[in-house]
């Protein structure tokens, strides 16, 4: 629970880089997530050249907190896994039921390398506000995949305060609505 409660989404990171052994170490954990059928839909791009991040950052609606961050981690889902018609193209307004699900699947692995970044000290902040046909250029992405989120990932230089949450008796249903 520790990890879950201190989580926060973090826009302002120091000047400090995070080693590729960390890294590493996210990526395998979001890569023991359970998916449909074990397909494990997920690829990541680990980016920490300035000038592509830079690219990423203009695609993501300009958002400028996002370059404080020392490394980009682009979380994509990969639809062959579970339809081998690489002529797909996947765009947000995608009716595809198995884009439904590789997102699904994807956003849980990504949500373990959220939790080990705080369980590692890291602060991340999900970022999703981009085309995927303005994204996917930047990296060499096929169309056939879909990218999820970047993940901003870095050593945080702000401690947000919890947000307040709903209480358990509004969100919870018991045998029917």
């Amino acid at each position: 629970m520790k990890e879950i409660e201190d989580r926060r989404s973090i826009r302002k990171y120091k000047d400090k880089k995070v080693p590729i052994e960390t890294i590493n170490l996210l990526i395998e954990s979001g890569n023991q997530a359970p998916s449909g059928n074990n397909s494990q839909p997920w690829h990541f791009i680990i980016v920490d050249d300035e000038k592509i991040k830079d690219k990423i950052v203009t695609v993501s609606n300009n958002q400028k907190w996002m370059r404080t961050a020392p490394v980009f981690l682009v979380c994509i889902a990969d639809l062959s896994v579970r339809n081998k018609d690489e002529n797909i193209e996947l765009f947000e307004d995608s009716s595809l039921p198995e884009l439904k699900k590789i997102i699904r699947d994807s956003a849980i692995a990504i949500e373990h390398i959220v939790l080990e970044a705080v369980h590692q000290e890291l602060g991340t902040c999900w970022v999703a506000w981009f085309d995927q046909k303005h994204i996917r250029p930047v990296l060499g992405i096929p169309l056939n995949k879909y990218v999820v989120s970047v993940l901003t990932i870095g050593y945080a230089d702000e401690n947000p305060p919890k947000r307040k949450r709903k209480p358990i008796e509004e969100i919870v249903h018991y045998n029917k609505w």
